[in-house]
């Protein structure tokens, strides 16, 4: 690979003792166990015959299930049942489970349902997938562990930071096993693993900065109020969120909606490219800042540079309803502790991705084959990284199928890679970066007691109100 040259830069509670005898746990079975899966030419071989096959529901069967989570997940388990509230996304999934278990030589007729309850009462599934819109993720993941579930579900895995806590909470109960879908972490050429690697094994010097490229939000039109497609399941879809009407907009070839894949756009159901990309992007970076320490540390500064909301807000709430309303640009400083910054923005000169910089040199990490450059980078050609540092950043397993990865851990007991505990410190920096955009002030953090603090009006923000008959019971 040719040298490309890096741009400069000009940004500048007490955890619990289960989730530390976790990651003790984690450390030692990472030190121990194989780094390459045993049946190396097709892994999904350990997963056949009926006593190696899980039985899987799926809530949620929308875009994201029909083209990674649903498929992917059917290589190691037998999928029974599908669920959506809309009865068109439901269907799709019914004959997507039947094409893909009849490839593999089996008769499927799963089981449809329009109520997830329906799938977690039913005691032969062991294994669930939640790929939902985020404001559903944590009511249904709390009650699939209640129900004696594990459970791969999409990133960002809550709506605010009381719900990771309340995650979190209910996995020290039950024990199960949790995947949540960063799937960074285990694919993509292994860009980010070897990132990591590379800043834990001082490749840049002493870290400095952070600086996460997530790309910008999309504005819409007026919306229209009309009625929510026929067998679309609107007042259920919209859960613990305020009750609203159903709204869309035509535009050219594009459908612009307060529902499905939109509900990324608006703060009600999600928080926009801060919980999407940086879900992703931060998770890498507060991975290779903090360490064995990411699932009980966080930044203490969060200052909000530059932001451009779509609407007017109000008190951090928007003042109208019918546009999306999540921020389209921003660039928001979180420092840590020993002055490291991660810096979260909406476009930097490389590209989508992650530029990590440090006292001896930076580099870019993207998604792409060839988005992993710069000059530490070329020098692994010379001076590899230790084999022993990337398994022990994968808990002991082959990277390469973030999926595979969860059923493993199925087997063994033990925790993913992408761990709630770290997800859950990982997004709340994000969660903490939208409410410090939303009341346009600098928020201060206190990692260990997880709480704001010096600011009683954002302190508020921690969490939400539930609409009656949606609230997430612990």
């Amino acid at each position: 690979m040719s040298t490309r040259k890096i741009s400069d830069s000009n940004s500048s509670a007490n955890c619990s003792s289960t989730r530390r005898n976790f990651l003790k746990s984690s450390t030692a079975a990472a030190a121990t166990a194989p780094f390459w899966f045993s049946t190396a030419q097709d892994p999904a071989k350990a997963f056949e015959g009926p006593s190696n096959r899980h039985v899987l529901g799926c809530i949620g069967t929308g875009s994201r299930w029909e083209g990674d989570d649903g498929p992917r997940a059917m290589k190691y388990a037998d999928c029974v049942a599908v669920c959506d509230v809309d009865a068109a996304h439901a269907d799709k999934g019914r004959a997507i489970v039947e094409k893909v278990m009849s490839k593999k030589g089996r008769s499927a007729k799963p089981d449809v349902y329009g109520d997830y309850r329906r799938i977690l009462d039913r005691k032969d599934i062991d294994v669930v997938t939640i790929v939902t819109p985020d404001h559903w993720h944590t009511k249904i993941a709390i009650e699939a562990m209640q129900a004696g579930k594990d459970l791969y579900c999409e990133k960002p895995l809550t709506l605010t930071i009381d719900e990771g806590k309340q995650i979190i909470k209910v996995l020290d109960q039950t024990k199960r096993v949790f995947q949540v879908g960063t799937q960074q972490r285990s694919e993509m050429h292994l860009n980010f693993l070897k990132a990591v690697a590379m800043v834990r094994d001082g490749r840049i010097g002493k870290l400095k900065r952070a600086i996460c490229d997530i790309g910008g939000a999309p504005t819409s039109q007026t919306l229209d109020r009309v009625p929510a497609p026929q067998g679309f399941n609107w007042d259920m879809w919209l859960g613990q969120a305020p009750k609203v009407d159903y709204m869309e907009k035509k535009v050219g070839k594009d459908l612009e909606t307060r529902g499905h894949y939109e509900f990324r756009w608006w703060y009600e159901y999600s928080g926009g490219k801060l919980t999407d990309w940086g879900a992703h992007h931060v998770d890498i970076a507060q991975w290779a800042i903090t360490g064995d320490e990411m699932a009980h540390t966080g930044p203490h500064t969060i200052e909000p540079v530059h932001y451009v909301h779509p609407v007017p807000f109000k008190n951090g709430y928007p003042t109208v309803n019918d546009r999306y309303n999540t921020a389209t640009e921003f660039t928001v400083r979180c420092e840590f502790a020993d002055g490291v910054e991660i810096v979260i923005k909406n476009h930097v000169p490389e590209g989508n991705g992650i530029v990590f910089e440090g006292t001896n040199g930076r580099f870019h990490v993207g998604r792409g084959r060839e988005s992993l450059f710069g000059e530490p980078v070329d020098e692994l050609k010379s001076k590899p990284l230790p084999q022993t540092l990337l398994t022990e950043l994968y808990k002991g397993k082959k990277p390469g199928d973030h999926m595979r990865n969860f059923f493993e851990c199925v087997k063994t007991r033990e925790q993913p890679v992408s761990d709630v505990y770290s997800h859950h410190r990982a997004i709340t920096t994000c969660h903490l970066a939208n409410i410090a955009m939303r009341l346009g002030r600098t928020i201060k953090w206190d990692p260990q007691a997880e709480q704001i603090v010096g600011d009683a009006e954002a302190q508020q923000w921690q969490s939400r109100e539930q609409r009656k008959g949606y609230e997430i019971r612990v």
